[in-house]
């Protein structure tokens, strides 16, 4: 009885995962992880940060190499590192909502997370001027109410592949690298952490992870795109 009841928790617990989670649950035509197209096309983007000084070695990497990415910050992140945001922008990246907090209590709470979105819109905004249009919810959770408050709050959900599922532990650039190689196909929008839950977080070997990465698609003939430009949608409010 004991082997049944924990093969139940264990099997509730990944149907779990895969509907709220996974980017290959049916939720993911309304949180897109990739775009429909055959040319060789790529959205490289970062989660958790800003996060010193791991951001602006990634920042580093991607103008060597003339790439554009996106970049979905942390609110209390970019209140440390305000002047990391800007040269984000400053350098042609795209700037999307990642939470204020980035703590997983919230989400039991909507009406607390919906706040947190507003808060980390008010943040960007005052950093950019700009509102962003784009946004990806911690963990890629993705319950359907969620997603609903999204869209009323004028943001689309954008989900992706993570590079490798071991990079919070800082395993090698390589090994990361070589995940991440092998995941991409024309459209793939591709995830790498800049931080750590927005805690910050010795990040050297992500950093690592993008420099390879970037020039092993080069040289197989990628082009990297933001992913307002991959899935057509915009990537800040429009004004008036």
């Amino acid at each position: 009885m004991i082997v049944l009841a924990v093969l139940a928790v264990a099997a509730a617990l990944g149907v779990s995962y895969w509907l709220l989670m996974s980017p290959f649950s049916p939720t993911s035509k309304a949180y897109p992880y990739q775009a429909p197209t055959e040319e060789k096309v790529v959205a490289i983007t970062f989660d958790d940060g800003p996060n010193e000084p791991y951001t602006s070695q990634i920042l580093d990497v991607l103008a060597s190499h003339h790439v554009r990415a996106t970049f979905f910050q942390v609110g209390d992140c970019v209140e440390r590192h305000p002047e990391v945001a800007r040269r984000v922008l400053d350098e042609g990246h795209i700037i999307g909502n990642h939470s204020m907090s980035h703590k997983f209590g919230t989400y039991l709470r909507p009406r607390a997370f919906e706040r947190e979105v507003e808060q980390t819109q008010r943040v960007l905004t005052g950093v950019a001027g700009r509102t962003p249009a784009l946004a990806r919810t911690p963990w890629l959770w993705r319950q359907p109410a969620l997603l609903r408050m999204l869209h009323r709050n004028g943001l689309s959900p954008v989900a992706g592949e993570f590079c490798h599922s071991l990079e919070v532990f800082q395993i090698s650039g390589a090994r990361m690298a070589r995940s991440a190689i092998a995941k991409t196909r024309p459209g793939t929008i591709l995830i790498f952490h800049d931080g750590f839950d927005g805690h910050g977080g010795n990040r050297a070997e992500t950093v690592a992870a993008v420099r390879l990465t970037v020039e092993g698609l080069l040289a197989d003939g990628y082009r990297f795109v933001t992913v307002d430009e991959l899935l057509g949608v915009p990537a800040y409010a429009q004004t008036a």
